[in-house]
């Protein structure tokens, strides 16, 4: 064959032996829901420490806000797709590998605390929203950090590549400097106060008031009454336009019938009520089918 044929039909008989690959029988499919559909596993990321969104429970099952959510997400799905069955399998993530797993297809959909920004959807994709947080900080009741000017000098507990390390460099605008403790789950920034190695832990504010209130005995905590910033929560799942559509539905399901009511119920103390913002969320988002 002249060789100038030859380099114009290589290319085109690989493009059709890799397409012919992807789709044998016993393929995985690359799409989320027809690889779902296939094998009947929904794979749900959780965190271990994000109380009260997702965390451990008492009975070492994944509980929480965001848990809650992804539960009728299944429920949703499997009647989406009309399964007879949908196995779920929950697996623990940290504020570190989270992305990854769902990059990497470890995880289908990630349970948590996760920030949506722009950066993060250069990589993976996002549910509509599911809570508005803004991030704060603790610190000893007997210290004399109230306020975040305060944290100028001081050595704040913080978990590296989070929105509220972004957040924390951008106090220099302000003249406040902090210096950074790097630790890598909520529990343990809250330790690193108590035993001194940090003067402040920074986080989402609803995180912070589910460890102080559920932790330990020991000193008396202090939460901030500052906002470092405002963050919109959303489940986080590869770059899948249909998958997208699909918890989306989902979410919208939820918020349009009410039953968003009854996960509030189950995941936050009797008295607590959702803020205007919140409520303003679960209205934009009960989009009609």
């Amino acid at each position: 064959m002249d060789s100038r044929i030859l380099t114009l039909v290589a290319p085109l008989l690989m493009s059709t032996l890799l397409g012919a690959c992807a789709n044998a029988p016993g393929a995985a499919p690359r799409d989320s829901l027809a690889r779902i559909g296939q094998t009947q596993t929904l794979k749900l990321g959780y965190r271990e420490d994000a109380k009260p969104f997702s965390s451990k429970g008492a009975d070492g099952a994944p509980a929480g806000y965001s848990v809650e959510l992804c539960k009728r997400v299944a429920n949703s799905l499997q009647s989406q797709l009309k399964l007879a069955k949908l196995d779920v399998q929950w697996v623990p993530v940290t504020a570190t590998t989270r992305v990854q797993a769902v990059s990497d297809g470890s995880i289908d959909l990630e349970c948590g605390s996760t920030t949506r920004t722009l950066s993060r959807e250069q990589q993976v994709d996002f549910s509509n929203t599911i809570w508005v947080e803004g991030a704060s900080f603790v610190s000893l009741a007997s210290s004399a950090i109230g306020r975040a000017a305060d944290l100028n000098g001081k050595r704040v507990g913080v978990i590296p590549g989070t929105t509220t390390e972004q957040v924390l460099k951008g106090l220099s605008s302000r003249g406040v400097v902090p210096v950074f403790v790097t630790v890598q789950t909520h529990t343990d920034g809250i330790a690193a106060v108590r035993d001194g190695r940090a003067d402040a832990y920074a986080t989402d504010r609803l995180i912070l008031v589910g460890e102080v209130v559920g932790g330990p005995a020991g000193a008396t905590l202090r939460l901030s009454d500052d906002y470092l910033s405002m963050e919109t929560y959303s489940l986080m799942m590869r770059r899948d336009a249909d998958m997208r559509l699909a918890v989306n539905r989902a979410l919208a399901e939820t918020y349009r019938s009410g039953e968003i009511a009854r996960v509030f119920r189950q995941s936050f103390p009797p008295g607590t009520s959702p803020s205007p913002l919140i409520e303003a969320a679960y209205v934009l988002n009960a989009l009609p089918d």
